[in-house]
């Protein structure tokens, strides 16, 4: 095998061995964790102080059934929730639209109204626990659903703790879950950032996320390229409105996906927080060390994940939540090993739950703050990568921005090709993938899955329709009329998509008000 053939995922060739000499041109400063470019760690302490938040992604069916899961989770040890939603609430669409129809509490819950919300976290102190949502499009809405629960249990916004996931370019991108065209999006995304910097300041308004953009096929440098872009992008969207950098940048937050090639991935984590860093202080001036720091989230990489061997599944995200604790994330969700077939039954995630507590303390990795630092392989995977993502950021810029590449399909295209080029690899034997294109198992048996009942649809439909036609119509008219209006204005609208929720407008409803003034995205379509 020549040495040509070995490079990382990234195409970055790899030599034999390395060396001081393969450093020799990069700058040899001695960095220390907590410190100001934040290479080694944001904090001096790291896991020695506090281990990453172990968040597990959960969320299926209805609120009931929900709101279990995470009283499972908690009981078993998981330190903040995450909140998976179905595609009807993630476009916009009530339980009962004719489109949602077979599509009601699949990939997510099913959240219609602050009824549903109000089930969602009963019993469930929100003084208490941070919640990460995962949500784009109607983000502003559960956000406000969210604040409505909180007060109705005598907690003040003030006191929430958690994150929206808010990214809508990435969406665009490779995730899809729009609904309004990408302007008016991001003056909702402006409206949320400026409204939780004033009213909700322990809140994270936006976590700006490589991880769908990773899973679509783009590589490490692409991943962080297109993620760092995106974030310029919300930053001079704010700063436009004369928001100043150092009051809303600390509530910031990113989202990454950790893969299988481990020490890029190692370095890849270390050289975002050094490239974010710099891109904060050089570019946007920003004086609080806090506005440089890059916090981020990580979830290992579903599609990594097999259908065929689903205990290999096991292994590979081991593999991948070590890489993700070594690069030294903040939280970590660790995938379960039947997510190529369905939603994790209850002994998957606690199987992916005991992964995180087995690292976090057994393996005597969080002793030492960057425990990789000072490997001449990982120093120089780190710094090429810093190279390589400095590269696609000018090229981003000379397009005119992330808005203008989007509109433009750069990054679609990107991603294309890199993903045609992973299944050519892997459809040659060239990138071998266990128990899919070697050692096969032709006695595989699939284990017992979680399903997902129709009743739950059924039911879900039945509560909504009782709900419409219980409620004060006219104040549920009253105020979308006032979205509308406001909508048409530039006023914030996070105040009154808040109003209107408490007025037991639905999400669907709110989302078709918003609509008629904003419109509908319209892809481009591309071969």
């Amino acid at each position: 095998m020549g040495t040509e053939n070995f490079k990382t995922d990234s195409n970055i060739p790899v030599k034999r061995a390395y060396s001081k000499k393969d450093l020799a041109k990069y700058s040899s400063r001695e960095e220390e964790p907590g410190k100001y470019p934040f290479t080694r760690g944001l904090y001096p302490e790291m896991y020695r102080e506090r281990v990453w938040t172990m968040r597990q992604y959960s969320g299926f069916g209805s609120a009931e059934e929900t709101n279990k899961r995470f009283k499972f989770l908690l009981d078993h040890g998981q330190t903040g929730l995450s909140l998976a939603f179905d595609l009807p609430t993630q476009t916009g669409r009530d339980s009962d639209d004719p489109q949602s129809e077979g599509e009601v509490g699949r990939t997510g819950v099913a959240i219609s109204s602050i009824k549903d919300m109000m089930t969602c976290f009963n019993g469930i102190p929100l003084d208490k626990v941070s919640t990460s949502m995962t949500i784009n499009s109607t983000a502003s809405t559960l956000l406000s659903l969210y604040i409505t629960v909180a007060e109705s249990q005598g907690v003040s916004p003030d006191q929430l703790r958690g994150t929206t996931q808010n990214d809508i370019l990435k969406e665009y991108i490779a995730r899809n879950t729009y609904i309004y065209p990408p302007k008016p999006s991001m003056r909702i995304i402006g409206d949320m950032i400026e409204y939780c910097s004033k009213k909700v300041p322990q809140w994270y308004p936006v976590s700006i996320s490589g991880y769908h953009m990773r899973e679509a096929g783009c590589n490490a440098v692409q991943e962080l390229a297109f993620t760092f872009a995106n974030a310029i992008e919300y930053i001079e969207t704010c700063t436009a409105r004369g928001l100043k950098v150092d009051d809303f940048a600390p509530r910031l937050s990113f989202f990454f996906c950790c893969t299988m090639e481990f020490f890029e991935e190692v370095a890849k984590f270390r050289a975002a927080r050094r490239i974010y860093a710099k891109i904060m202080k050089e570019r946007f001036h920003a004086k609080s060390p806090k506005s440089m720091h890059l916090r981020f989230h990580v979830q290992t990489s579903g599609e990594s994940l097999t259908a065929q061997q689903v205990d290999n599944n096991i292994v590979r995200v081991t593999t991948e939540a070590l890489a993700a604790v070594l690069g030294g994330c903040q939280s970590l969700h660790t995938n379960s090993r039947d997510e190529a077939l369905a939603l994790p039954t209850e002994e998957s995630v606690k199987v992916a739950l005991r992964t995180q507590q087995i690292i976090a303390s057994e393996t005597g990795v969080t002793k030492t703050v960057d425990p990789m630092a000072g490997s001449h392989y990982v120093e120089y995977l780190t710094n090429r990568i810093e190279e390589e993502v400095n590269k696609y950021l000018k090229k981003i810029d000379r397009m005119g921005g992330a808005l203008v590449a989007v509109e433009k399909g750069f990054f679609q295209e990107e991603i294309r090709n890199n993903a045609y080029q992973l299944k050519k690899e892997i459809d040659e034997n060239k990138r071998v993938i266990v128990g899919v294109n070697k050692y096969q198992d032709a006695h595989d048996v699939e284990p017992k899955l979680n399903r997902i009942d129709q009743e739950i649809e059924n039911r879900q439909v039945a509560r909504l329709k009782e709900l419409k036609s219980s409620r004060d119509k006219s104040k549920v008219d009253q105020a979308l009329s006032q979205l509308q209006r406001a909508a048409e204005k530039d006023e914030n609208l996070m105040p009154l998509i808040i109003n209107a929720v408490k007025s037991y407008s639905t999400l669907g409803e709110i989302s078709g008000t918003l609509r008629t003034v904003f419109g509908r995205y319209e892809p481009k379509v591309s071969f």
